[in-house]
């Protein structure tokens, strides 16, 4: 960790955390991966840096998050749609650079995030990473267990916080923006989302499983870190709960008693005895991650080896940051 601090939080938004990959392998124990909701956006941000896949990122929920430069630095935005403005130390705008865009901060400069406009989801590294304490193999921040971040304690992002880089990062670079093709788009109306059958995929009737394909589900209010939860204008009839609870994973399908669809996302817990209906692709979980409340999704097949070449692709793209 470098010796002095780069940033100073002056807002912290709705909720900031501080986010590496997750905290894989612990299930067990009952602790849930944690790491970034939007695995997409996370992993470009750290790429357009040229930091490992590794690198610990803030994640934004909404917005709002204002930081003041120590020193010089290399920062890249992605995710959410937010307006992005650079502040001289009299207040004064000085530019205002893209989401989806690396860019450069002066000592004293401060980055203002406005309100997303559109996701949910906001994503800024910094080259080199940022520090935090490393706890149980990460510093992915989980407030719920107490886990990570800046103190070790799972504590979000506050104001006042002076926040370190656990490298130093290039002195110079050269600006840069992710390709169009691999930014999240916000006009599709239904998001299509790809799933694979789960352990009790063949305890549901045929017609509710076709009935689950074919519906348009919408996110309902009840949607967090831990799970993104549908409405529709048909229940399904589950099958009845287990007696044992199965361990699940991020991107579980589980249908509550009364018959609607949730999807566990990063801090979903990891046991579960609700009817397991299927498990979403990855990297479709990182896209449903920025759907809001009340925005609409259908389901659709695919098979274990989809999934498996599609991850295996954007590992080697993101040169090893697995997309879990």
């Amino acid at each position: 960790m470098t010796s002095s601090p780069i940033f100073e939080v002056v807002a912290p938004g709705m909720l900031t955390t501080l986010q590496d990959q997750g905290r894989w392998g612990h299930q067990h124990l009952g602790i849930s991966p944690c790491g970034p909701m939007d695995t997409h956006a996370a992993a470009w941000s750290n790429r357009l840096l040229e930091n490992p896949g590794d690198a610990p990122v803030l994640e934004i929920a909404q917005g709002g998050l204002r930081l003041k430069a120590r020193t010089a630095l290399w920062v890249a935005v992605t995710g959410a749609e937010v307006a992005l403005s650079v502040l001289a130390e009299d207040g004064q705008c000085v530019r205002q650079p893209e989401v989806w865009s690396r860019f450069p901060l002066l000592p004293g400069e401060q980055l203002v995030m406005g309100p997303a406009r559109h996701g949910v989801w906001s994503y800024l590294a910094v080259a080199g990473g940022f520090a935090g304490q490393n706890v149980i193999d990460s510093v992915a921040t989980q407030t719920r267990e107490g886990l990570g971040g800046l103190d070790g304690k799972g504590h979000a992002i506050a104001r006042g916080d002076q926040l370190y880089r656990r490298a130093l990062g290039p002195s110079f670079m050269r600006g840069a923006q992710t390709p169009a093709a691999y930014r999240t788009e916000w006009d599709v109306s239904v998001l299509r989302v790809r799933f694979t059958p789960a352990h009790d995929y063949r305890r549901f009737n045929a017609d509710d499983v076709q009935r689950f394909i074919d519906a348009e589900w919408q996110l309902s209010t009840l949607c967090s870190r831990m799970g993104y939860r549908l409405e529709g204008e048909q229940p399904l009839q589950a099958p009845p709960t287990r007696r044992w609870s199965l361990g699940v994973l991020p991107g579980a399908i589980q249908i509550v008693p009364e018959g609607y669809p949730i999807v566990l996302m990063a801090d979903g817990q990891t046991m579960g005895g609700y009817p397991l209906l299927g498990w979403v692709h990855p990297l479709d979980r990182a896209r449903l991650a920025q759907r809001r409340p009340h925005q609409k999704v259908r389901f659709e097949l695919c098979t274990v080896q989809d999934i498996q070449q599609d991850a295996a692709r954007a590992a080697r793209f993101f040169s090893g940051a697995v997309l879990r």
